[in-house]
């Protein structure tokens, strides 16, 4: 259904791309964990443990198909409303992902960060996701950005008082706050916004996700659930990316 409503046309089964038309930068609201359980009257958390599986899938094949930087939505600042055992298993993933998977980033060149308030982060999942940086500050491949306890409105506020407190110490002038500078004071301040945003599970929606960076990004939506979401599933967003006229609000 999604589909019929998203796009003009169906890629061609055998995706090809050129350097030109790859996203630089790709987004990924990964929904659908918690539905792909209750379908099989499992709980939650095995979703959660499935669609870890699938992050580890999705990185390779991003590095394969010369996708610069993944950015992926792994635990919201509202997620924290979620029952307390669910929580606590998603603050357990990142290491457990990590610990089994970093020899192969390591391997692979990519290199690990994270957005968002890590200093509310548990201390375990602090520590692993710090080693895992560490260890791969260097790496010059895929960037792969987890957002954790991420949520926008929050980054573009700490990034207006960021702006306030300057202009109080008189460092800044109203006049002189631009896009340019907005952006510098946001957690992405190094990086190209996203060129494609993909969110799984038939929600059409942000959730509070790159609101900033999200504004002249492609969407693509999938009815697929983040575990099923596969290899080919990204070669197609990616596909109909490749197909689309980006003008910025030009002609």
């Amino acid at each position: 259904m999604l589909d019929k409503l998203f796009f003009k046309k169906k890629s061609p089964e055998n995706h090809t791309f050129s350097e030109e038309n790859i996203p630089k930068h790709v987004a990924i609201i990964m929904d659908g964990n918690g539905r792909w359980a209750r379908k099989r009257a499992m709980p939650r958390i095995a979703g959660h443990h499935e669609g870890m599986k699938t992050v580890r899938k999705i990185v390779k094949e991003a590095n394969k198909i010369g996708i610069e930087v993944l950015t992926l939505y792994a635990f919201s600042t509202e997620n924290w409303k979620r029952p307390r055992e669910e929580v606590d298993f998603l603050m357990k993933l990142p290491g457990e992902f990590l610990n089994t998977f970093l020899p192969d980033l390591i391997k692979e060149n990519v290199q690990v960060r994270i957005m968002g308030k890590k200093e509310l982060l548990p201390l375990h999942t602090v520590k692993a996701v710090d080693e895992a940086i560490n260890k791969t500050k260097n790496n010059t491949g895929l960037i792969l950005n987890f957002a954790l306890n991420y949520g926008s409105r929050d980054e573009i506020t700490a990034a207006v008082k960021a702006l306030a407190s300057e202009v109080k110490q008189g460092r800044l002038e109203p006049s002189q706050i631009d896009d340019s500078m907005i952006e510098q004071h946001l957690m992405t301040h190094d990086l190209n916004d996203p060129d494609l945003l993909i969110r799984t599970s038939g929600e059409v929606r942000l959730s509070n996700f790159m609101l900033w960076q999200l504004a002249y990004s492609e969407f693509w939506f999938t009815e697929v659930l983040w575990p099923d979401f596969s290899e080919e599933h990204l070669r197609e967003a990616v596909s109909q990316f490749a197909g689309r006229g980006r003008r910025y609000g030009g002609v």
